[in-house]
C-alpha cells in the first residue's frame, strides 16, 4: 500500500496503542480469495503483545526474501535506517482482516496488481516466511449521535470496510460503496449491521481509474435521513473527494468524516 515514509505519514492519522512493541511473525498460511485478492495469515509467540482496538486497526508489515534484515527491538528505525538498501525489507501499512486469537494470528488482506512489492510478496508468501509487525492502532471513530455510517472504498479499502462491518452494532448500519477491479472480486456474503446495505461496483475496465467509480456513485446516490459518520479510503482522490463533496454539497461536519489515501495513480512506492 505504501512506503515505509508514506506509512509514517499516514500513520499520523491514527490513534496509536499506548504500548507497542516490533513483533517478530511467521506466515502460517496463505489463500487467493478472487482474481484480484490474496488473503495472508501471519502469527505465531509476538501475538500475544498485539492489542486488538479499533475496527480499521493497521500496522505497518515488513518482508521480503531471506537476504533482507528484519527491524527487532525497541531501536529497530536506527538499525533500518543504517542498513544498506540490498539488505532493508519492504514495508507497507496493510490493515488487520482478522483476528484469529484462538492460533495466535492475523489475517491480512491485500489487493492484487502488477508490479508492486506487496502483492508480489503475498502471491509468493509460504508457511514459514518471516516478518516483521508494528501496530499503529485505528482510524475509526464513529460519534455517538450518528445513527448510520457511511462506508467508501476501492479495493485497497476493501479490507478495512469489512472489518469494520464485521464488528459494527446493529444499531449503526452501513451505506456502503466498494469499488473492485472485476466481477468476480465482488463478495456475495458479507456480515454486517441488520438493515446495511453493500453496493459493490466492479469497474471491469482495467484502463478506468480506480475510485473514479466509487465517488460519482456516491454524489448521484440518494443517502438515508439523519447524522451519520463517514470512512472513506482509497487512491487519493476518492477519500479527499468524497470529503469535498460531503462538507460543500451535503453539509456534512468535516469531524464526521474519517478519510485516507492510501495510494496515488501514476505514484510508485519503492
Amino acid at each position: 500500500m505504501t512506503s515505509l515514509e508514506e506509512a509514517i505519514g499516514m500513520a499520523g492519522k491514527y490513534r496509536r496503542p499506548r504500548r507497542r512493541r516490533m513483533l517478530g511473525l511467521t506466515v502460517q498460511r496463505r489463500e487467493r480469495i478472487s482474481p484480484h485478492f490474496v488473503s495472508v495469515t501471519v502469527g505465531g509467540d509476538d501475538f500475544r503483545h498485539l492489542e486488538q482496538s479499533g475496527y480499521d486497526q493497521a500496522g505497518r508489515l515488513f518482508f521480503g526474501d531471506d537476504t533482507v534484515v528484519l527491524p527487532t527491538g525497541e531501536r529497530w528505525m536506527l538499525h533500518y535506517v543504517r542498513l544498506p538498501a540490498a539488505k532493508r525489507p519492504r514495508v507497507r501499512l496493510y490493515s488487520i482482516r482478522r483476528f484469529r486469537p484462538e492460533i495466535n494470528a492475523f489475517d491480512i488482506e491485500i489487493a492484487v496488481h502488477e508490479g508492486a512489492p506487496g502483492p508480489d510478496w503475498a502471491l509468493r508468501a509460504q508457511p514459514g516466511d518471516k516478518v516483521s509487525f508494528l501496530d499503529e492502532g485505528y482510524c475509526y471513530g464513529p460519534p455517538p449521535y450518528a445513527t448510520w455510517q457511511l462506508l467508501v472504498g476501492d479495493e485497497s479499502a476493501v479490507p478495512a470496510v469489512l472489518a469494520i462491518l464485521e464488528q459494527s452494532p446493529d444499531e449503526l448500519p452501513a451505506e456502503v460503496f466498494l469499488e473492485v477491479p472485476t466481477d468476480d472480486d465482488v463478495r456475495p456474503e458479507v456480515a454486517a449491521p441488520a438493515g446495511s446495505r453493500i453496493h459493490w461496483l466492479p469497474r471491469n475496465d482495467a484502463s478506468a481509474k480506480p475510485g473514479t467509480l466509487a465517488l460519482r456513485t456516491v454524489r448521484e446516490a440518494r443517502l438515508r435521513p439523519g447524522p451519520f459518520y463517514t470512512w472513506a479510503a482509497g487512491e487519493s482522490a476518492l477519500p479527499t473527494g468524497l470529503r469535498r463533496h460531503l462538507v460543500s454539497d451535503r453539509r456534512v461536519p468535516k469531524s464526521d468524516i474519517a478519510f485516507l489515501g492510501y495510494w496515488k495513480v501514476g505514484r510508485a512506492s519503492p
